[in-house]
């Protein structure tokens, strides 16, 4: 049986076309890490559990207009409307709102 975290780190994985390793280089973790939650083995703390469901949340957004490799490209790549700082510079250094906000104004911004 999947645990509820392997469900969320595969997401990642379909959605966004993210690594283990950037998985955990964006939560502050280490790969093993994420390798034993992906296995079952372990469960990211709770504030690392909410920084992974936020990350979830923002490639499921970015999933309905981009494949997964360009998701992925999106986090890492600088953005404009961040003052050329990427989203995983943002989400590093504990600012995933910032990201989820401007997710949302990109959403607004096609349904306009």
């Amino acid at each position: 049986m999947t645990s509820a975290v392997a469900k969320r780190l595969d997401a990642l994985r379909r959605k966004g076309a993210m690594k283990n390793i950037e998985v955990a280089n964006l939560l502050g973790t280490r790969p093993e890490t994420v390798s034993r939650w992906n296995k079952g083995r372990a469960y990211p703390h709770a504030g690392t559990e909410k920084m992974l469901l936020e990350l979830e949340y923002i490639i499921d957004q970015l999933a309905d207009y981009y494949e997964p490799n360009e998701a992925r490209q999106w986090v890492f790549a600088p953005q404009k409307l961040l003052a050329g700082a990427s989203p995983a510079e943002l989400i590093q250094n504990g600012r995933i709102d910032e990201v989820m906000r401007l997710v949302g104004q990109l959403r607004d911004a096609v349904h306009l």
